[in-house]
């Protein structure tokens, strides 16, 4: 009787104790990707995540992100909330001088146009597939490139502070080919936004998107299904750009993330 008392009460406190495995630092910036019950139910802070067949769900903590993230988990019998401390990270200051005016400070009259930009980018940003490829090891987007834009980046342009960088720059040769970092499926393609030229997004599943930019050629369309390492488009200047390289930016919705954090496993 004393034994099955025993096992009862460690097959609860195991099975309670058990939450999610956690991938990722939780430091400002960071993609995370967890797995737990493939049966649970999960919430980050107040907001429900989709998880997949196999358990796997992701999220991702903002650039200034300064309280503790809260993630509950419920499965048929228990529910569990998990406190996770958000460790601050140094950024850096980054001048680029030489600018033409209007990019600095466009002129009125594209107002209307760059708004109209921010809301196809908002839109792809927003998708919420079933799509599980998230789950999966990111690659290199460009061959034989230099890092020269780092994510969270303070950007003082011709002398004025203007919002952090958040992405992350590969310089190389115009014309250079852009490869998809993961799998996914292709919600935004444009070859001419105001800031950001020739213009992609991936949909990786479950909030989680990739964004490429100033891009020379886009070879894809909205719809397509594309596949890790698939050249997409080529590499150049477009939009506001001093030279050719790609700006890739990673998202859980509308928060922006540090794409290093998925390329440095």
């Amino acid at each position: 009787m004393r034994n099955t008392l025993f096992l009862l009460i460690f097959f609860f406190t195991f099975n309670f104790s058990y939450a999610a495995d956690f991938k990722g630092d939780f430091t400002q910036g960071s993609f995370i990707l967890a797995k737990t019950n493939p049966d649970s139910k999960v919430w980050i802070d107040k907001t429900n995540v989709k998880v997949t067949k196999d358990g796997y769900f992701a999220f991702g903590i903002g650039r200034d992100r300064k309280n503790n993230i809260l993630i509950k988990i419920k499965s048929r019998d228990n529910e569990k909330i998990i406190e996770k401390k958000i460790y601050k990270k140094k950024y850096k200051i980054q001048r680029i001088d030489g600018l033409p005016k209007k990019l600095v400070t466009p002129p009125k009259e594209v107002y209307e146009r760059i708004k109209q930009d921010n809301i196809l980018i908002g839109k792809a940003r927003a998708t919420n597939s079933n799509l599980d490829f998230f789950k999966n090891k990111f690659i290199k987007p460009v061959e034989n490139s230099i890092i020269t834009g780092v994510y969270g980046s303070q950007r003082v342009l011709n002398g004025k502070p203007r919002r952090p960088h958040y992405g992350l720059d590969f310089a190389a040769p115009e014309g250079t080919p852009v490869k998809a970092m993961l799998n996914g499926v292709v919600t935004l393609a444009e070859k001419n936004l105001y800031f950001t030229g020739g213009t992609i997004i991936f949909d990786h599943g479950h909030g989680i998107s990739t964004l490429y930019m100033h891009m020379k050629n886009v070879d894809v369309k909205v719809g397509q299904k594309i596949k890790k390492g698939q050249i997409v488009g080529s590499l150049g200047k477009s939009g506001r750009a001093t030279g050719p390289h790609l700006d890739i930016r990673l998202n859980w919705f509308n928060v922006k993330l540090d794409p290093m954090s998925v390329l440095k496993k």
